[in-house]
């Protein structure tokens, strides 16, 4: 399906656009693989890192510029939608720049797919954006609504959009494993926990980056989908990570929630159970005709029942104390104590001990 096509990432310097490159290049011949991003040094380093591939463009920009993104976008076949502010305590401090990027991003790059006629458009969301408590959950339910409206928007040029939401990314940057383990190699006594109570939904970067490959490729538009994933509690994790180590109890952070829900219950009217994901169907009436709960492999998807809520504290799938070890331990190595950088050591131990 990627041979011989353009596909352009934005946000392609982070965590999964790096890794979303590197398996493009492995598995598929594209034309162009354009990485978007605002950040010319990552984009230098990933440059340095690939080798520089000839079927490579590396084009500056932001999400916040229409005009840049239609100039990038033009010969594009497919587009993944990855870029986006994602700190829960820097948009509750910085509303207005996490509304730019995240929903003022998200329309403009669908005006520009529109306008050079992509065929198809897939959004990286989040669990956050089920019943959101906080304002990055807000602005990326917004960006949801807006790629599933966008396919009434794009008349006789085809484009179509899909939204993948999923949960926590093992390992990814700001994530809470490495915290922790910069936080064990400064030689910290403790591991600051915000409620023993927390549960989140786990998802490895393949196995999201895979889950988002898989329905770029099948989807119909107008979808969300919800992977079936473990769910993990915060006090297993911290255990698995140093079972020696006592945990702190520092409160919840602004913005923050108990339990992650990624298909909510006002919305199981509209949810299709297949066998290892769920499709939340749109809520609005689509110019084309679509059926959700038939999948491009041919299976036939349930309906669930009223009221289901797929919430990371009832999941039926806990990892356990020793998976979570095995797990970590492959994502992110534990680091030696002598490859702490003493200032971040100083930061992070003030940090931990307020």
């Amino acid at each position: 399906m990627f041979d011989g096509k353009s596909i352009l990432i934005t946000g392609g310097t982070g965590s999964f656009g790096k890794a979303c490159v590197r398996m493009m290049l492995r598995r598929y011949n594209p034309e162009r693989l354009i990485v978007f991003s605002r950040d010319e040094l990552k984009q230098f380093e990933m440059r340095e890192e690939l080798g520089d591939p000839p079927m490579m463009r590396f084009l500056l920009g932001d999400v916040r510029d229409e005009s840049r993104l239609s100039m990038a976008m033009y010969g594009v076949d497919y587009v993944i939608h990855a870029a986006a502010l994602k700190q829960v305590p820097a948009a509750e401090y910085n509303p207005m720049e996490c509304i730019k990027t995240n929903i003022i991003g998200a329309q403009n790059v669908i005006t520009a797919a529109i306008a050079n006629n992509v065929k198809r458009v897939i959004a990286l969301s989040t669990d956050k954006a089920a019943n959101p408590i906080n304002l990055y959950g807000a602005t990326k339910l917004a960006s949801d609504k807006l790629f599933i409206a966008a396919n009434n928007m794009s008349g006789r040029r085809q484009t179509r959009f899909s939204v993948v939401r999923y949960g926590n990314v093992v390992g990814s940057r700001g994530s809470v494993l490495p915290y922790f383990r910069k936080l064990i190699a400064c030689g910290s006594k403790a591991l600051p926990i915000t409620d023993p109570r927390m549960t989140r939904f786990w998802i490895t970067l393949p196995q999201g980056l895979d889950f988002v490959m898989r329905h770029l490729k099948g989807m119909q538009g107008g979808e969300i989908f919800v992977p079936k994933i473990p769910s993990v509690r915060i006090t297993d994790l911290a255990q698995s990570i140093d079972p020696t180590l006592p945990t702190k109890v520092i409160g919840i952070r602004p913005g923050e929630k108990l339990h992650e829900i990624m298909c909510p219950a006002d919305d199981s009217h509209l949810t299709v159970e297949f066998s290892d994901y769920f499709v939340i169907r749109p809520s609005i009436d689509l110019s084309f005709s679509v059926d959700h709960t038939v999948n491009a492999d041919g299976e036939k998807g349930k309906t669930v029942l009223q009221g289901f809520e797929y919430n990371s504290g009832t999941n039926d799938h806990f990892l356990t104390v020793d998976e979570l070890r095995t797990l970590n331990d492959t994502v992110l190595p534990a680091r030696r104590s002598d490859d702490a950088n003493h200032q971040d050591c100083g930061r992070l131990l003030g940090d931990e001990q307020q």
